[in-house]
């Protein structure tokens, strides 16, 4: 599997890529043509750096942040994102402390904020960042967690996004479907892939991959 693995670089930002993996794999919501890897950009200080840094020109001065709610392993990224955003000169966040917070799930994978953490959502402007987004249900998921919780969810942000918007929610993304014009993700039932008789690669999640 490994070896159909390519190297894709941003356009705009040589500093900055990922590995893909063609293949089939399955993950909670769908089935994708595709293993997107973006450990090296959620770990690595440099490039978690840059990516902070894209995020933040596409949402600089545009609107106001108090919490940056960071999933599927991105909190380097959101460290460096609020840096971003409240040292600027201009910007609307300039100066403003901003809160990190990387939630917890149940076992449905619906988010958690304990009592101590409820005040840095409720009723503050909250950004949304992901490693990446496929279908987009997961967005959806947390967004409908953090109303919940009386949140204002003002933004999301990803590293790859397939989809440019989610329910009218722009997705400000530094990879997108430009990027893997093969990239393909099906509802499970719809999936091409299973119905020409691919048998699945693996199954993946923001972790990682696991062969079957």
């Amino acid at each position: 599997m490994e070896e159909r693995k390519t190297r894709i670089t941003a356009k705009q930002n040589k500093r900055l890529s990922f590995d893909v993996i063609s293949g089939h794999f399955t993950t909670s919501h769908s089935h994708v043509s595709s293993y997107i890897d973006l450990s090296a950009v959620k770990t690595d200080f440099k490039a978690a750096k840059e990516a902070a840094k894209d995020i933040a020109g596409k949402i600089y001065g545009c609107i106001p942040v108090d919490t940056i709610i960071c999933l599927e392993g991105t909190k380097m990224i959101a460290a460096f994102l609020a840096e971003e955003l409240s040292e600027g000169f201009h910007g609307i966040n300039t100066g403003n402390d901003i809160r990190v917070i990387s939630p917890e799930y149940d076992s449905n994978h619906q988010i958690i904020l304990r009592d101590n953490l409820q005040p840095f959502v409720r009723d503050r402007n909250v950004l949304l960042l992901v490693s990446s987004v496929s279908s987009g249900k997961s967005i959806v998921q947390a967004a409908e967690c953090l109303g919940y919780y009386g949140g204002k969810l003002m933004a999301a942000a990803a590293i790859f996004s397939d989809v440019d918007n989610v329910r009218g929610l722009q997705i400000n993304h530094i990879f997108g479907h430009d990027d893997i014009p093969a990239y393909n993700s099906y509802k499970p039932e719809d999936c091409q892939m299973c119905r020409a008789g691919m048998k699945l690669d693996a199954i993946v999640n923001s972790f990682g991959y696991s062969k079957i």
